[in-house]
């Protein structure tokens, strides 16, 4: 994808606007020189001031930041990629189909796609897969307990199940093959080398991930809270500014942080 034609500031559309990560990226945008806020879109039927279609925001935008849902963001993919604009993908939830989809489209434009846009979150990632490769398998359990609102449509979280990556890719494990994603009744024995994964939904919690190393004879607890959800935008917004003018490809947060 071409830079920016022009020296000014790069051109922000933001994709679910009127939720409330789109309110909160279209903040941080105005707080941003270096940015301008080029368009906001929505759902086809939505209405509201400011709010214009999908063709519309992608003929005005260098990059486009989007926190929707699965379906939508690997629509957009698509559009995007028709269109020649970066793209910015903080929705979680995603099936192989969708994934496959956003995959093609970042042959053709550059495209970030991250679970979670903190920067703390994205150092604990870090730590986890530290810990996981030099702690032995045999002797440490791993469990991640991950808490959100009761808006939340999807379980585990995106950011949970990046940490399971994390921990499984570096104990040379395939994350699907050794996840438990809930347990109930007689379920026997935990296997060795298994990652849990537990769930808790309600009110309006932002996000609480933890990663616990259990052994015999101590516990080890590395976590992270999201205080507010301003924290995703702000980190959405530097990934966009780093985007912007990029080679087409598929990236995510390490990438942008420079931890790869």
């Amino acid at each position: 994808m071409p830079a920016p034609s022009s020296p000014g500031p790069i051109k922000i559309a933001i994709a679910g606007a009127l939720g409330r990560m789109g309110h909160a990226v279209a903040a941080a945008v105005a707080a941003d020189p270096a940015l301008e806020l080029a368009a906001r879109f929505d759902r086809p039927d939505a209405t509201g001031e400011g709010i214009v279609p999908v063709a519309q925001a992608l003929a005005a935008a260098d990059v486009v930041i989007d926190f929707t849902v699965a379906e939508a963001s690997a629509e957009l993919a698509g559009l995007a990629a028709g269109r020649g604009v970066a793209l910015v993908i903080g929705s979680t939830g995603f099936a192989p189909d969708h994934l496959r989809r956003i995959a093609e489209a970042a042959k053709r434009v550059p495209i970030v796609r991250a679970g979670n846009f903190s920067l703390g979150l994205n150092m604990l990632m870090g730590l986890v897969a530290k810990a996981a490769a030099a702690l032995p398998t045999e002797a440490y359990d791993i469990e991640i307990t991950e808490a959100h609102h009761h808006r939340k449509i999807d379980a585990p979280s995106g950011t949970a199940l990046m940490l399971g990556e994390a921990a499984a890719e570096a104990r040379g494990q395939d994350l699907a093959k050794v996840s438990r994603r809930g347990r109930d009744g007689i379920t026997g024995a935990r296997p060795v080398g298994e990652i849990g994964f537990s769930v808790l939904r309600g009110g309006g919690i932002v996000g609480e991930h933890s990663v616990i190393f259990a052994a015999e004879d101590e516990i080890l607890t590395l976590n992270h809270s999201a205080r507010d959800r301003s924290l995703f935008a702000k980190g959405a917004v530097a990934a966009a500014r780093w985007v912007a003018g990029r080679p087409a490809g598929a990236y995510d947060m390490q990438d942008v942080l420079g931890f790869r």
